[in-house]
């Protein structure tokens, strides 16, 4: 009889664990978008064992232009990777679209690739509403505390911001926005009614990440991901690299950030 009654007591302990476990894990998951950078760290080990991972090749160090990017990340090699995870499905288009990255220890070096059937481009000045036409985003964190957003529109026009979540942004200040520099291959002028294809490089310096001062990206951890879209396009779109899991569009998720590594 003491027996089974032990064993009814291990049986009730097991399932009671079971349950905290399963609730705790949901509620982290509703309440992503509130917690701190640092509390989100849990929700990346409890659900995205599908991150992506990323290693940044080191390139010779050279006073680079944005505009030659293209043919010298094909000289180097630099593998492109696709931006193409549909996370909801309410907005279902998926231009084609791919990225490639690469550093010299002192800049990131980026070129992005796109094809679409819309594109359009209304902000002709930096920190506006970039989001809203044909545009590529980076974000990136060094410390899993605070991150970055350096957005661009298909006409090189930049919006850059700081801070620990969507609700304490800061801008970038205009003179290291042009710090910046940034090629498009549909030149730098408001346009619309486009469609096809369309190529950006930045060349974006580590004084650019102030709130980290960093002195060389040798080496460097980082998490990051690279999005897609077009909040007033004909057809909008959010599309990401490391996949999202929220009901809503949303790409101020550092839980939801693969990880890069700088060799």
């Amino acid at each position: 009889m003491y027996q089974l009654k032990t064993n009814k007591t291990a049986i009730v302990t097991m399932i009671v664990t079971i349950c905290f476990f399963f609730c705790f894990t949901y509620f982290v998951q509703a309440q992503a978008d509130k917690l701190p950078l640092g509390a989100n760290e849990l929700l990346n080990n409890l659900n995205n064992k599908d991150m992506n991972t990323l290693l940044v090749k080191k390139v010779k160090n050279k006073d680079w232009k944005a505009s030659e990017l293209s043919e010298t990340f094909d000289k180097e090699k630099i593998p492109f990777h696709a931006i193409s995870n549909v996370n909801w499905s309410e907005y279902p288009y998926k231009p084609d679209v791919k990225f490639r990255i690469a550093h010299d220890g002192k800049n990131i070096l980026l070129n992005y690739q796109v094809e679409e059937s819309d594109i359009k481009a209304v902000s002709g000045e930096d920190n506006g509403k970039i989001w809203e036409d044909a545009c590529v985003e980076f974000f990136v964190t060094f410390d899993n505390e605070s991150y970055y957003n350096i957005e661009c529109n298909c006409i090189g026009k930049l919006l850059a911001g700081t801070g620990a979540g969507r609700q304490s942004r800061k801008h970038v200040t205009a003179e290291l926005l042009n710090h910046i520099d940034r090629w498009s291959s549909l030149g730098y002028l408001p346009l619309e009614n486009k469609s096809g294809k369309w190529e950006l490089s930045l060349v974006i310096p580590i004084d650019v990440f102030i709130l980290n001062q960093l002195d060389s990206l040798d080496g460097l951890q980082a998490k990051a991901n690279f999005y897609k879209c077009g909040d007033k396009l004909k057809t909008p779109h959010f599309l990401s690299w490391n996949p999202i899991k929220t009901e809503r569009p949303d790409f101020h998720l550092p839980q939801y950030f693969g990880e890069i590594r700088f060799e």
